[in-house]
Parts: C-alpha cells; structure tokens; sequence
C-alpha cells in the first residue's frame, strides 16, 4: 500500500528538515525561551537554586523534543508519484498513509525560512484521517477535518509547484477520460477502461487510507 506501483512514476520523495521540524513542530525554539524566562526571573529574585532547578529541566525538557524530533524525521519518508501521495510515518510503529491525487483540494505553503516549508493538503470527500494517526504531520488546529501536512520539507515551494501541477494533470487526464466515455456512451458504442489513468485500481478506486506497516 505504501510502496508506488510499477507503473507509477516517482515525481519527488524527502524527508523533513531536522532543525526546522524540531523548531516548529516541537517547539524546541519556545521551550528553551521559556525555561530562559524562568531562570532570569529566579536569578533577579536572588533564587539561585530555582535557577539551577530551572536550567536542568530545560536542558531536559529540550534534550527530549530534540530526540522526538530526530526520530520522527529519521522514521519519515514523503513520496510524490504522478497518482498519489505517499506519507510513511510514525516514531513507534510505521503507519504509510495513501493519499490519490484525486482527493486533493487544496494545498497550503507555509514558508519557514532557508526554503524550507511545510505544505498543509485540503482533502476531498468524506472520509476524513484522524490527527492522532497523522501527528505530527498534521495542520495544527484543524481538529474537525485535519489535514495531512508535509513537515519543513527542503526545497518547499518547487515541491509545492510539482504538486499542484501532478494534481492538475491527474485531474485533466481523469475529467478527459470521463469525457470519452460519456460520448460514447451517448452513440451506443460499449465503452471499457479505467475512468483514471491507468494505475494500480486500489490507489484509484479505494480513496485515501492509512494502516500500520
């Protein structure tokens, strides 16, 4: 499921940048502001010891995000084919999620400096991923229909533009297809073949899904 097909082609695949995904999705950058804060303010109070207790946590508290975040960009492959996106995550246990292009509403570059960005997807349809499966390649506060996001990928706004031109080409060969087929159908010939380019029918027909490797 998580693995492009024989005949796929592979647009583009990355991983997020760690530096970036640390800052942002696990806010390494605000925790050490805030332990910072804590240590001033104990120190101007002349509390030496809640500065010492202050300064250990934080040192903690940013080892441990730091090593999340190293895990999840280490666990994390994004691939880009000309019918689907593919999104292997997870820390604990791999979870590859399969995204068509053809559920692909809208998508959303957030720039993060240095071209790094995150790309945030508007999903079609129904059926929803839950942010618990996704995080955290989630949009944040998007609870009621989240939406899968690429992390602080390298190179942002050309993955972005690939992207948006896969999905228009995917939509433009689906809907010329449909076309043919409706002609056809309107002159009485029998009309056989596949309504989407011809990709493996799980990926096409099964819409978007998400399952443990």
């Amino acid at each position: 499921m998580g693995t492009p097909a024989a005949d796929e082609r592979v647009l583009w695949q990355g991983r997020p940048d760690l530096p970036v995904l640390a800052r942002t999705a696990f806010h390494t950058r605000t925790v050490a502001i805030y332990f910072a804060g804590l240590v001033a303010i104990s120190l101007v109070f002349g509390n030496t010891s809640a500065a010492i207790v202050c300064t250990v946590l934080g040192v903690a508290a940013i080892a441990i995000l730091q090593g999340l975040a190293w895990q999840s960009a280490r666990s994390t492959l994004y691939i880009l084919t000309d019918a689907r996106l593919i999104m292997r995550i997870g820390m604990a246990i791999e979870t590859r999620i399969n995204i068509p292009l053809k559920h692909i509403g809208a998508a959303h570059l957030n720039d993060r400096g240095k071209g790094r960005g995150d790309i945030a997807l508007e999903l079609n349809g129904e059926r929803m991923l839950g942010n618990l499966l996704l995080w955290p390649h989630a949009r944040p506060w998007k609870f009621t229909k989240p939406q899968p996001m690429l992390r602080a990928i390298p190179d942002a706004a050309s993955v972005a533009s690939m992207l948006s031109d896969a999905c228009a080409n995917f939509s433009a060969i689906e809907r010329n297809l449909t076309e043919i087929k409706e002609e056809r159908a309107g002159t009485g010939q029998q009309v056989n073949g596949p309504a989407a380019p011809a990709h493996n029918g799980a990926v096409q027909d099964r819409g978007f899904e998400g399952a443990p490797a």
